[in-house]
């Protein structure tokens, strides 16, 4: 099966004319959201039974389906485990929820450090899914 996502990425290298991981076009974005305390309550792994009542943040589902709608890719991810993925998975196509897939098992407890070799913006969610704005803030960067 081909993923759609394929058709968006371009080929890659470095300096040295060796392939290296593909890219996006710089007007693709690749959001990766949290679920829980993100696009709904957050429900932890321990009380599974709330993931079939809880609702949807409605700001969160209008801007994910915007987002996606604009062409851009979304992926969401998890620290629920993939025991969880089925009634995840229902929990998304019953709300409307739009999207290129789903990452399960991200770390429980917070102070996310991400480390990459490409652009990584992060955005903390703070209560209401919004369009993003450029702020200047101070970030931490690898020593020279």
């Amino acid at each position: 099966m081909i993923n759609p996502v394929d058709s968006l990425l371009k080929e890659a290298v470095d300096s040295k004319g060796h392939h290296i991981s593909p890219v996006l076009a710089e007007d693709v974005k690749n959001y990766l959201i949290d679920i829980d305390g993100t696009i709904c309550d957050d429900v932890p792994n321990e009380e599974p039974e709330r993931m079939v009542t809880i609702e949807p943040y409605p700001d969160a589902l209008n801007m994910c389906n915007k987002w996606y709608e604009e062409g851009h890719i979304i992926t969401f991810f998890t620290s629920r485990t993939e025991a969880h993925r089925e009634i995840t998975e229902e929990w998304l196509d019953r709300h409307g929820f739009k999207y290129h897939g789903i990452l399960f098992g991200k770390p429980r407890g917070g102070n996310y450090h991400w480390i990459d070799n490409h652009i990584v913006k992060a955005t903390r969610f703070e209560g209401k899914f919004t369009d993003l704005v450029t702020e200047m803030k101070e970030i931490e960067v690898f020593r020279k």
